[in-house]
């Protein structure tokens, strides 16, 4: 098969499942229904072992999400990885990626959803070490193994619930009324949603290639984890400790939008944004609203995806630079490509009916006409705001910014499948919000607040504008400790690093000279050598008749036995 025809037959496929899986999910939405297949797979210490699949509107919504999403990107692959070699092995493992993840979102029982799941953490690591150099392994390698952490949990959440006779955790959900049970789950969705402590991995992950980045980032691994606790919701509320990982949430919605706001690399831009996006997520699910955490997952996996795409193009332009300080004036030269990336930026701000608008916004009223402490709802509007303004500063540099960069020849706009991807996406951008709200919320609720209330989000996300356009004049101006300490997430990627392991690493190495290398070795190895040494002369000199040695051990057996 040739390099050019795999991704379209791939991506043909792709968008055709979606089309099915969107309509079998109106379907369910209109009749109220579901369908749940399991079969018996073998029996083990009156345990049944099944293999369960579930198909209802959410997990048939998500599906059709993550489809069409993945066959934009296929579309979008085979121009943009055009002079690769190994075009087609990229494929390939972009579609075990899929595949994992299209495992994990209809399995309601733990241990295919740890296929799944263990199979989006794997995938995640030979897709963010495809370029095979040193940044590229270190993101690998810090990724995978804080994904391993999610896994251990899985593992042990499978080890716990075989108390209950069986995984699926559907059929007896009621009966799981279990602290550690609860907290386990938390801290696997957390470890996959990049959630304080674990934060860090997400923008090294940026080291993969931009088409992966579109996927990993919008749909597929980072959503895994508030996919996984949605599923979970009913028993997570019980939970006494949910305002911890409430505030959690929060804090690193905050975090993430103040480094966005000092960071110059393009794609780790939209990965914090991506994180800050989480955070909201994972917030308003924290706070008992699952179909509305569910609601701005899929509307934010459109216009991010469409987001990450448009960044494709000006790394590309650019021969492959990512530095938003070299960027500048591509509304002249690239305008549908600048056209493309403001409507997925607006739709991330929550402009007044774009997508974004209608998740945020609803979740800012739903949080507003709850009883919620005053301290996270104020923090959520700072969030708010903060989006806003990394979006500002990022068109402020790629578009209106003087020119920064060697040549305007690297610049050209041709209307190829990289454009035509971004340009469906950003159709979705602008109409998916209302579509979705009218399929999933057929019985409206009325929301009671008062004028100030109602356009808090609308005024807070024009003053971040108007904020992040005024710093972007004087955002590499900033103290040097005050620019580090944002820009590396509070220190994150430090504590998450070498940097924690710098003592441990000193002090073994100490020990390792004194003990192992030192008297360890002495009194060890080398001293029962030298021990064996002598025994061996001892026993040679007695083999050879020795009067002096044999009248010596004659007179000291005589005065043990006296």
């Amino acid at each position: 098969m040739t390099k050019n025809k795999l991704n379209m037959y791939i991506f043909l496929i792709l968008l055709i499942m979606s089309l099915m899986m969107l309509i079998l999910s109106m379907n369910m939405i209109i009749f109220d229904h579901a369908v749940m297949m399991e079969w018996m797979i073998f029996t083990i210490n009156s345990c049944n072992i099944y293999m369960t699949l579930i198909f209802d509107f959410m997990s048939t919504l998500f599906l059709s999400t993550v489809m069409f999403i993945s066959s934009m990107v296929m579309l979008y692959s085979g121009v943009y990885m055009m002079s690769d070699k190994n075009i087609n092995r990229f494929i390939y493992i972009i579609m075990m990626f899929v595949l994992s993840m299209m495992l994990l979102i209809i399995s309601p029982n733990m241990v295919s959803i740890l296929i799944g799941w263990d199979g989006l953490g794997l995938v995640s690591y030979c897709l963010v070490i495809y370029y095979q150099n040193l940044n590229s392994s270190n993101a690998g390698m810090l990724t995978a193994l804080m994904n391993r952490i999610g896994d251990v949990m899985i593992l042990l959440l499978i080890a716990w619930m075989m108390n209950f006779g069986s995984w699926n955790f559907m059929s007896f959900i009621n009966k799981m009324m279990t602290s550690p049970m609860i907290t386990l789950i938390i801290i696997a969705g957390f470890t996959k949603s990049a959630q304080i402590p674990f934060s860090s991995w997400l923008p090294a992950a940026m080291a993969a290639p931009t088409p992966v980045s579109a996927l990993v980032h919008s749909s597929t691994l980072v959503t895994a984890g508030v996919y996984l606790i949605i599923r979970f919701s009913n028993l997570i509320m019980s939970f006494n400790l949910i305002q911890m990982f409430l505030m959690l949430s929060v804090l690193t919605m905050i975090m993430a939008g103040l480094a966005a706001n000092f960071e110059f690399d393009l794609k780790k831009i939209i990965a914090l944004s991506t994180l800050s996006q989480l955070g909201i997520m994972m917030s308003i699910l924290m706070f008992g609203y699952p179909m509305l955490s569910f609601f701005h997952l899929i509307i934010h996996a459109l216009f991010k995806a469409s987001l990450f795409l448009c960044a494709g193009v000006l790394i590309h332009s650019l021969m492959n630079n990512q530095d938003i300080r070299m960027m500048g004036c591509m509304t002249y030269n690239m305008p549908m490509t600048s056209m493309f990336m403001n409507i997925a930026n607006l739709s991330l701000c929550g402009m007044p009916f774009m997508s974004g608008f209608y998740s945020k916004d609803l979740i800012m009223e739903m949080m507003c006409f709850s009883n919620i402490n005053s301290l996270i709802l104020l923090l959520m509007y700072i969030g708010i705001g903060l989006t806003s303004s990394y979006s500002a500063r990022l068109t402020y540099f790629s578009m209106n910014m003087n020119f920064s960069y060697y040549n305007f020849s690297s610049q050209n706009e041709l209307f190829n499948n990289m454009l035509k991807s971004i340009m469906v996406l950003s159709i979705y951008s602008i109409l998916s919000g209302s579509m979705f709200s009218w399929i999933m919320f057929n019985n409206p609720a009325s929301i009671i607040l008062p004028i100030e209330g109602k356009m808090m989000a609308m005024v807070l996300s024009f003053s971040g504008l108007l904020i992040g356009y005024e710093m972007s004049m004087f955002s590499s101006t900033v103290k040097k400790f005050t620019s580090e300490f944002l820009n590396s997430m509070w220190f994150l990627k430090q504590l998450s690093t070498f940097h924690t392991q710098f003592f441990i690493l000193k002090n073994s190495f100490m020990l390792q000279k004194s003990i192992d290398l030192g008297w360890g070795e002495k009194m060890g190895p080398q001293g029962t050598i030298e021990l064996m040494k002598l025994i061996m002369m001892f026993n040679i000199n007695m083999s050879k008749n020795n009067f002096k040695i044999q009248m010596m051990t004659f007179i000291v057996w005589f005065l043990i036995i006296l």
